[in-house]
């Protein structure tokens, strides 16, 4: 099934740039267009692989398709997939507070239903406005989606809300909304991927028209967007430190970056991409889970690879899932609960002169990410150098060597440089004079208080090897702190 699902993406690429180039002809055509479009997924069900569905399978999946696809609800809810950059046609219920007319830097959408067993929605809410200065709040607006269609339940819930968190709704700093039941798709008959049970696949395929309709909603309210759930704890000034790396990956493209490793925990997403990612959630509600969509969503937008930061900002915190109350007690081991002290990492050029191996380039001991610089044996004089892109103040400088699973790969004898005087070379950019601050020990080095220390405006931060060895080398991290943001 997964490779016919691989299928369906690759035609859906074609589609959607097919679409783009017709976007001065999408009123006048937007039925043959959708036509077209559930043309070639149906298409791509013909040709499920064999190894994955039998051939009786793939008749009753192409009739439930067909089925739905001639289902006036799922019409109304698809009725305007020819404009993937807009927002899908839904008319919410505010149930308590509404949007100011000034974005904000941030808006972090929860999706709720009710559960069988433990509530943790209003200790999430608590957390994130707890966790958060005053300065930093004034950024920030939550948005939760009581997605349960027990109207009841919806309306008690809200009232706690607003006991509760009433000055935050009045600020705009939280609202709560619902879409109503009439706007979903067919929970009936869905295919059952996986071997999922009935209820599973229900679950699990409503949930992701859910998170689509709190997406839709939350398109124009930011800048960005985090996806979190109802039962999480945040880390301290959470919000301050996604801006520094927000602001580090300036001039980088990216789709999502990750402040967690577990679920749709902490994804951190453009406002700009929300509608495309609703519509997507939307156009393929059954197949998957949320959290595996939204990996084929991010690959769909030539994002590669993970961009996940450490420390994580956001725990899991429930004992019982939404989904039958089972246990689930996943726990990130990467989270710190104060997660302020992240470094700033100002813009620069790396370069070395060691034999880099395959992909492992200097840039990568410079990223938030987890990642690292792989070079083979370095040499007595062999260097590492950061050149930043201007004059800099630092207070703290920390850099680790080999990893848990290559302990050797450290590097056994170095110096630590800072240099001013920047002069061109042949080999780029390079400062004419350093100072040492101090040297490697067990493959780490730590120097603090260094704008206390160092009299200039830094320039450059240089690695010298000061003594050759056998080993391989690997800079796991180069962090920086500086004293004033990197943006001023």
């Amino acid at each position: 099934m997964q490779k016919g699902f691989s299928k369906s993406l690759t035609i859906l690429r074609l589609v959607w740039k097919s679409l783009d180039k017709m976007r001065c002809f999408r009123k006048r055509s937007t039925i043959p267009l959708l036509g077209v479009l559930i043309t070639c997924l149906l298409f791509v069900n013909l040709y499920i692989d064999d190894g994955y569905v039998l051939e009786g399978d793939k008749r009753q999946l192409r009739e439930t398709a067909i089925h739905q696809l001639n289902s006036e609800r799922y019409v109304h809810t698809f009725k305007d997939l020819s404009n993937f950059s807009g927002t899908i046609n839904v008319t919410y219920r505010y149930l308590a507070g509404s949007p100011l007319p000034r974005k904000k830097f941030l808006t972090i959408g929860l999706s709720s239903v009710k559960r069988k067993r433990g509530n943790y929605l209003m200790e999430t809410i608590k957390s994130i406005f707890d966790q958060s200065s005053y300065e930093e709040l004034k950024e920030i607006v939550v948005v939760v989606h009581l997605a349960d269609f027990d109207l009841a339940w919806c309306e008690s819930l809200v009232q706690d809300i607003s006991r509760r968190f009433g000055h935050h709704i009045i600020a705009g700093r939280l609202l709560v909304i619902h879409a109503p039941e009439e706007y979903y798709p067919s929970l009936d008959g869905l295919k059952r991927n996986y071997n999922d049970p009935e209820d599973r696949v229900r679950f699990r395929s409503k949930q992701n028209v859910d998170y689509a309709f709190l997406l839709n909603f939350c398109t124009n309210l930011s800048d960005f967007y985090m996806m979190l759930e109802d039962d999480v704890r945040c880390a301290k000034n959470f919000l301050t430190a996604m801006k520094k790396v927000v602001t580090s990956r300036e001039g980088s493209y990216w789709v999502m970056l990750e402040f967690s490793k577990l679920g749709y925990i902490g994804k951190l997403y453009h406002s700009k991409d929300l509608p495309r990612l609703a519509h997507f959630l939307l156009m393929f509600y059954q197949e998957m889970p949320c959290d595996w969509l939204l990996i084929h969503f991010r690959g769909l937008l030539a994002q590669k690879d993970v961009i996940r930061f450490k420390p994580s900002l956001f725990q899991h915190m429930g004992y019982y899932s939404s989904y039958k109350g089972a246990e689930n007690k996943l726990k990130d081991d990467d989270f710190e609960e104060d997660s302020f002290d992240i470094p700033d990492n100002p813009p620069a050029s790396l370069h070395t002169n060691i034999n880099v191996f395959e992909n492992y380039d200097a840039t990568k001991a410079y990223s938030s990410v987890d990642e690292y610089f792989w070079g083979k044996a370095p040499s007595t004089g062999d260097f590492f150098v950061i050149v930043f892109n201007k004059l800099t103040k630092i207070s703290k400088i920390k850099i680790v060597t080999g990893t848990d699973d290559r302990q050797n790969d450290i590097l056994h004898h170095g110096a630590l440089e800072v240099g001013e005087k920047l002069v061109g070379t042949k080999k780029g950019k390079q400062c004419s004079s350093y100072i040492t601050l101090g040297e490697f020990k067990n493959g780490n080095i730590e120097v603090q208080e260094v704008d206390r220390k160092i009299a200039f405006d830094i320039e450059c931060v240089r690695i010298v090897v000061t003594s050759s060895q056998k080993e391989w080398l690997i800079i796991r991290s180069i962090s920086l702190w500086t004293t004033q943001p990197p943006s001023q």
